[in-house]
């Protein structure tokens, strides 16, 4: 959400509401700091806002390898099904094809059910040419008959070995899969852990208004877009639209809102220079960028702030991880666009984005 204009002391800002924040806070075994400097050491790596990292990248790693399986999975499942259709057809054909062997059996024997055998025959026959000729297509047909038979079965045998080998591959796959699919519940479970205890600390900090420093979070290369100018997170839905209204805002939404879960790294959407880092107040944990060209951009209702004020930063560089500290009702990024670096001052920010090369969905 974003900001009650003539409403600037924090939302939590009433003695009853912050007797119970340092109740949770005391629970969750967090501390509010005492009061002093405006500025406190950032978290070390065994802190919640790295363990959320970690786990951020864990969960994206399982949740990848799980569609990369299901997807063999399902592919596997289609041939199956390709294989089941061509053998029960092949079957049914050998089973018509015995029956018409079988009917040509007997009905060769029965041709020759008098008792005598070729020799004999060949005796009182009036044309024993014909006799032979005939005896000679007969033992043709069989060892055809006898050919397609060892054909067909060598045919319905190979397709049973092959169903029984794609069917190991398939059950092999589906163990994986189901092994894959625990791991990424039990990967979701400690991310929703480690986003109540990163959230807990924000809040501290908001309540004591002031911010625990830079908690660096450690970023790839690869993790570093190509582009110019991007999104300030990745993955989100598109809620809050600038200049609506609402009982959070006494004159309108002054930016967009990106919804994400606790603890998802925000990154700067361009290249700039941290202007402000602060705690408290109705956006709760915010930074403020200068971009070259005189715009600014603010982000806020973060849990943890990854840069400290004065640096310098790069498109996509993680500058925070989102939360839902100060007036905000679930966790999401309160993105601004501003001619100024102050609250009063901003302009529509998808506008802005897509002027610059962004695209938003």
């Amino acid at each position: 959400m974003a900001l009650r204009t003539g409403t600037p002391a924090p939302l939590r800002g009433t003695v009853v509401a912050s007797a119970l924040c340092l109740l949770l806070l005391g629970a969750l075994g967090l501390t509010v700091p005492a009061a002093g400097a405006d500025h406190q050491e950032g978290d070390g790596p065994g802190t919640p806002s790295a363990a959320v990292a970690v786990l951020y990248r864990e969960a994206a790693q399982a949740t990848a390898k799980y569609e990369e399986v299901r997807k063999a999975v399902t592919a596997q499942r289609a041939k199956s099904k390709v294989l089941e259709a061509r053998l029960t057809k092949e079957r049914q054909r050998l089973r018509f094809f015995r029956k018409d062997v079988g009917r040509l059996a007997r009905a060769q024997y029965r041709a020759h059910d008098d008792g005598l055998s070729l020799t004999a025959n060949l005796l009182f026959s009036d044309d024993p040419e014909a006799l032979m000729e005939n005896a000679g297509f007969a033992s043709n047909a069989d060892r055809a008959v006898t050919h397609l038979v060892q054909r067909s079965a060598d045919a319905a045998s190979a397709l049973a070995g092959a169903e029984r080998k794609v069917r190991a591959n398939r059950e092999a796959v589906e163990a994986r899969t189901a092994h894959l699919a625990s791991l990424k519940r039990q990967i979701d479970a400690k991310l929703q852990s480690a986003r109540a205890r990163l959230q807990a600390q924000g809040e501290s900090a908001v309540l004591a208004g002031r911010c625990r420093g830079a908690n660096r979070i450690e970023q790839a290369a690869s993790e570093y877009p190509k582009e110019p100018w991007v999104t300030p997170v990745e993955d989100f839905v598109l809620s809050a639209g600038f200049g609506g209204s609402g009982s959070h805002w006494s004159q309108g939404h002054t930016g967009q809102d990106f919804a994400v879960g606790i603890g998802a790294p925000v990154r700067a959407v361009g290249g700039g220079h941290v202007v402000r880092v602060s705690c408290g107040g109705p956006f709760g944990i915010e930074v403020v960028l200068r971009h070259p060209g005189g715009y600014y951009t603010q982000y806020a209702h973060l849990s943890s702030v990854a840069v400290d004020q004065g640096e310098t930063v790069r498109t996509g560089q993680w500058i925070a991880q989102s939360g839902t500290t100060g007036n905000s009702t679930g966790p999401h990024v309160h993105f601004e666009v501003r001619l100024t670096p102050d609250y009063g001052s901003a302009v529509s920010p998808l506008p802005w984005l897509r002027e610059h090369g962004v695209r938003v969905e």
